[in-house]
């Protein structure tokens, strides 16, 4: 299971001049924390380069109101590409984290743009290709992994002491001081249950389990990893 990806993110992936060329064919936009950039079965077909902050990727589940997380996205990725590519609705919600700042291009423009260019073609082709593999695991996990493991797994690469996401704990990253003693995730457990496909109260249940063996430590909107050892090996589907 990931989250975060860990494909080179598109613009990241560009020359100087390929960069300056597809920033010319769109606006600059701020989005402020919450904003929905793009709405699962909206008909529009702009794509979306991340500039500034992060924003989740989610979809609709059978469980009325409730959605699936899919991925956490950052500076420097491109999103919406498969509405500005076919006639569909938009398959998934992509929504602010925080202040976000992005470049939005209309779709007829960035269709021509990697119609004259095919390595940055290229470039969209294989990112189209890892989110579709990153989504077919998801879905593995969903079906053959229980929630105890699927929350392990999210913990544990949350948790990340090299992780500079937006869930990484004040200090992580590499251009911060000194990381905090013990990993921490900072999400309420309505957002951790969101990540992977299960109810607030599997995951309030399964945090318990884990809080009885001291492997975690939980608080308001945070959990404490005391022991990632035993953590990553209980999201490959050892037991105690």
């Amino acid at each position: 299971m990931g989250l975060l990806g860990n494909e080179l993110a598109f613009a990241h992936a560009l020359t100087a001049q390929e960069r300056e060329s597809v920033m010319a064919l769109g606006n600059r936009k701020r989005y402020p924390a919450d904003a929905h950039l793009l709405t699962e079965g909206d008909r529009s077909s702009h794509v979306v380069i991340i500039l500034q902050g992060w924003v989740t990727v989610s979809v609709a589940t059978d469980r009325g109101g409730t959605r699936l997380i899919l991925g956490v996205r950052g500076p420097g990725e491109l999103l919406g590409e498969m509405a500005a590519l076919d006639p569909h609705p938009r398959s998934a919600t992509v929504r602010a984290l925080g202040p976000i700042e992005a470049q939005i291009i209309a779709g007829d423009a960035f269709r021509r743009f990697l119609a004259l260019h095919p390595r940055v073609s290229g470039l969209v082709i294989r990112q189209l290709t890892f989110r579709l593999r990153s989504a077919d695991q998801e879905r593995s996990a969903l079906a053959s992994l229980t929630v105890l493991q699927r929350l392990a797994s999210r913990l544990s690469e949350l948790s990340g002491a090299e992780s500079s996401g937006p869930y990484a704990p004040a200090g992580a990253g590499p251009s911060a001081g000194p990381v905090p003693a013990r990993p921490v995730v900072q999400l309420a457990q309505d957002e951790l249950a969101a990540t992977i496909g299960a109810t607030r109260e599997a995951v309030a249940k399964a945090l318990r389990l884990l809080r009885d063996q001291n492997i975690v430590r939980t608080g308001n909107r945070l959990v404490e990893i005391l022991d990632p050892e035993l953590l990553a090996l209980l999201a490959e589907g050892h037991q105690e």
